[in-house]
């Protein structure tokens, strides 16, 4: 009939984008949309806190020592009456920085060994399979006490006693999360190189490297980001723990693994000192786990949400 348009199909469905997809995936988590709210909180708290709480970490006042939160200290102060709110603030940008950091040096590594893997087909991908499954046998916390003990005094005079330790603690970290990543990344490599765009682009004459990074590599992405969730995750905790036995960074630096293993002699008498840094890195952790759990959802097409 004249004077009627009709609406094209496309037009009805809308235009479709795959961010916008992604992010209605991921906004269905409830548990993943509130765990990126407070781990962005702790982010602004860490980046941002400096400038608005201005109290110096290594402030001496013996006669405030050991008291609860009030308004002068809102998490209260340490055996020596330094202020712990100020002391998180800085120690937490250390411990998150380690978790990144340490996330990225295992997901490179771990792309790099699962696409050189994925990409070979004869003993190259097998050699590097039995060397992945070497380094997973390995006992990592007794390996990375091994290594601190090695390397620490060398690296200290070299970058400093702050640099040198966040070097050594990122690559040991880093370099003893790698496997994971490698076998997730070989077994996406091992499925998508067999698909019709791939062997598409092979035959018409595409190289093994502009096959990977233009076509295999960016399809195996999902998987990739959710194990490098994981791997900050794990990554603040093995901080937390040499810094909680004290093999972390110095004593004057504030972490909040350092922290709890300065208030491990005074939980009876000042519980505040530990309730706050434990509770910042338990939070950090679970929110990270959660975030995975909502990439994981967002990201795997399979999935009907």
């Amino acid at each position: 009939m004249a004077g009627l348009t009709l609406a094209s199909p496309s037009a009805e469905r809308g235009v479709y984008s795959p961010w916008r997809e992604t992010w209605r995936r991921y906004s269905r988590h409830k548990l993943a949309v509130v765990s990126a709210f407070l781990l962005l909180i702790l982010i602004l708290a860490v980046v941002v806190g400096p400038f608005i709480w201005r109290v110096k970490i290594n402030d001496i006042d013996i006669l405030a020592g050991m008291q609860g939160p009030s308004l002068a200290h809102p998490f209260g102060t340490d055996d020596l009456g330094q202020d712990i709110l100020a002391r998180m603030i800085y120690g937490g940008r250390i411990s998150l920085a380690v978790g990144l950091a340490a996330m990225l040096v295992s997901v490179v590594i771990g792309t790099l060994v699962g696409a050189l893997a994925g990409m070979s087909r004869g003993a190259v991908g097998h050699g590097l399979m039995w060397l992945t499954d070497l380094f997973l046998s390995l006992p990592q916390l007794p390996l990375l006490l091994m290594l601190i003990y090695l390397f620490r005094d060398g690296l200290k005079q070299v970058f400093g006693p702050e640099g040198g330790i966040f070097i050594l603690i990122v690559l040991v970290i880093g370099g003893l999360r790698w496997m994971p990543v490698a076998r997730l990344v070989r077994a996406q490599f091992l499925s998508i190189r067999e698909k019709e765009f791939v062997e598409a682009a092979r035959a018409l004459g595409a190289s093994p490297v502009r096959q990977v990074v233009k076509h295999i590599l960016p399809n195996a992405l999902g998987p990739v980001i959710i194990a490098g969730t994981i791997d900050v995750a794990a990554a603040i905790i093995a901080e937390s723990t040499l810094s909680f036995l004290g093999l972390g960074f110095p004593p004057d630096t504030p972490t909040w693994g350092r922290l709890l293993y300065d208030a491990k002699d005074f939980l009876d008498i000042g519980p505040h000192w530990a309730l706050f840094p434990g509770a910042a890195i338990f939070i950090a952790v679970v929110a990270i786990n959660f975030i995975g759990d909502g990439l994981r959802d967002a990201l795997d097409a399979r999935r009907v949400i």
